[in-house]
Order: structure tokens, then sequence, then C-alpha cells
């Protein structure tokens, strides 16, 4: 194992700056996901499980979903909530039982709220409810990409250690190419998102900057 006397923020910055594998690129079509962007989430003013990285987040994930309509893509928004029993988090619910706990963000909550900054077309997107850190597991995300014919994922959300982590690897895993723009991913520290940028970018998908995402959306549209 190699060691290093650098932060998990230089060490991102360095793969950034010479990328170590090629990327695997933009498909044909592809589908936002967006992933758990809820007030528990997104709230840092009013819930202590909140996390913010780059202070515009939801604006560039705004801009993304105003892009993907304009061009007929899917845009899709993930939550997660439970019964009042908790029952459905399953075993992922027994670490702890405060306020504050997974399990504990229940149906009807404010805690389960879409932040409201985001813009979200209730008519035209897609929302799931979730129970686990992949977007995939268990909803019909799947079913979705295949009627659209997607052969791109672009996901955004938190936290990028664990649902994005995890949405990014089942995406690869299923064969799409993947995306995750930078400034549309967020955790509790640095530590934890620099780390799994890396990893995600050496491995499970491309680590784009957005505007880079938005030029290939609007390229896509002039053509």
């Amino acid at each position: 194992m190699e060691t290093s006397d650098l932060t998990a923020r230089q060490i991102y910055q360095q793969i950034k700056d010479n990328p170590s594998r090629a990327r695997f690129g933009f498909g044909k079509k592809a589908i936002l996901v967006n992933v758990d962007l809820q007030k528990a989430y997104t709230r840092t003013d009013l819930f202590k499980t909140a996390y913010e990285t780059d202070p515009n987040q939801l604006e560039w994930v705004n801009r993304l979903a105003t892009a993907f309509r304009s061009l007929g893509w899917p845009v899709v928004w993930t939550s997660v909530a439970f019964m009042e029993s908790g029952e459905d988090c399953g075993i992922w619910g027994t670490r702890t039982d405060t306020p504050d706990s997974l399990q504990n963000i229940k149906f009807g909550s404010e805690r389960a709220e879409f932040d409201e900054r985001l813009d979200i077309d209730q008519k035209r997107d897609v929302i799931y409810c979730k129970k686990m850190p992949s977007a995939f597991f268990e909803t019909a995300l799947q079913s979705l990409c295949v009627w659209h014919k997607i052969d791109t994922l672009v996901v955004t959300g938190g936290s990028t250690s664990g649902c994005i982590r995890a949405t990014a690897v089942d995406s690869l895993s299923r064969g799409y190419r993947t995306i995750v723009p930078e400034e549309c991913v967020a955790d509790k520290h640095e530590s934890y998102h620099f780390a799994n940028l890396t990893d995600l970018a050496i491995k499970y998908a491309d680590v784009l900057e957005t505007q880079d995402v938005l030029d290939w959306l609007f390229q896509q549209g002039a053509e």
C-alpha cells in the first residue's frame, strides 16, 4: 500500500491535473439522476445531517436539469423516507436511534422534503423514493433507462462517499457510461469527499467540471 503525507484534496487535485486513466466519455443519450437532494442533507441551517461542499451546488443541478429537459431527456430525483416503524430501513437503521438517525427520516417530515431551491418539474420529471444507498436498488431506474435507450448516467447529489458512490458503481456495473459533475456532489467532510472523487475518477466514472457536462449537452442540442 502506498503512503502519502498529502491530504485527500491534494491527491484528488493531482489526479485531476494528471489523469492516470482514459475517460469513458459520453455516449449518445444521457439521463440525469439527482440523488437525495432533500432537506435532511442540504439544509445545513436546519439539520446537522446536512452538508455543503460547493455553495452553488443546487444552482448547477438546476442548470443541468434545464439542459436535459430541453433535449427531451429524462430527469430523475430520488429521496429517502421511511415508515413510522422504520422497518423498511432494515438493518441499516439499527446502529443508532436518535432524531437524526436515517430511519427517522419519516414520510411527510421536513427532513424528507426536497430542497425548495430545486427546480423540479412535477409533470415531466421522475421521482423515486429509495431505501438504500444506490438509486438503482429496488427502484424502476433500470427500466426507465432501458425505455429511454440510455447509455450515459450523469449523477448529482450526496453523499459523495455514500449514495453517489453506490449509484456510480451500480451504473458502471450495468454497462452505463457514468459522469459525476464535480460541483454537483457533496459530503460531510472534505476527506471523504475528495477521497471518493479520486476513487471514482480512477475506477468507476468520469469526474468532470459541470461546465464540461453542460457544454456537451448544449452541443447535442445544436446538432
